[in-house]
């Protein structure tokens, strides 16, 4: 009786992991040209930091342009938190959070801002996930 108990109770374990990691909880991972389908909406956003870094993200927040990877589109960015060590501009960088939609400014309609969440955001080196170059120099 106590193995029926037990296999019954790691079976719905199993069941629950499965479910929570495929379909529950899962933010959408997007670029910057895929935002204006999401206003207002958490997700993860992903891109290339181009100039110029503005602000303290300790203080009002660091303002920076992230770029999709493969495309001119850029959005600013707010981010407040901590920032990585390999932050800097043409990094690749990821964050969660949600773009303020479009508004006016005297009469002008002006794009949307993307609010990072607190130390939402994570880098990642380029090169360091590139194969490295065989120059013909042994190492030293």
């Amino acid at each position: 009786m106590r193995l029926v108990v037990a296999l019954s109770v790691a079976v719905v374990l199993a069941v629950f992991l499965l479910y929570t990691s495929f379909a529950g909880g899962a933010t959408p991972s997007i670029r910057p040209s895929q935002l204006n389908d999401n206003v207002d909406q958490r997700v993860s956003l992903a891109g290339v930091v181009v100039g110029p870094v503005e602000g303290d993200a300790r203080g009002d927040g660091m303002r920076f342009l992230l770029k999709d990877f493969d495309g001119d589109t850029t959005v600013q960015v707010i981010y407040t938190g901590r920032v990585p060590d390999l932050f800097k501009v043409g990094r690749h960088v990821f964050l969660e959070g949600t773009l303020n939609g479009p508004g006016t400014l005297d009469g002008f309609v002006v794009g949307g801002e993307f609010v990072g969440e607190e130390d939402s955001m994570v880098t990642k080196c380029p090169s360091k996930y590139a194969p490295v170059e065989d120059d013909g120099h042994p190492e030293s």
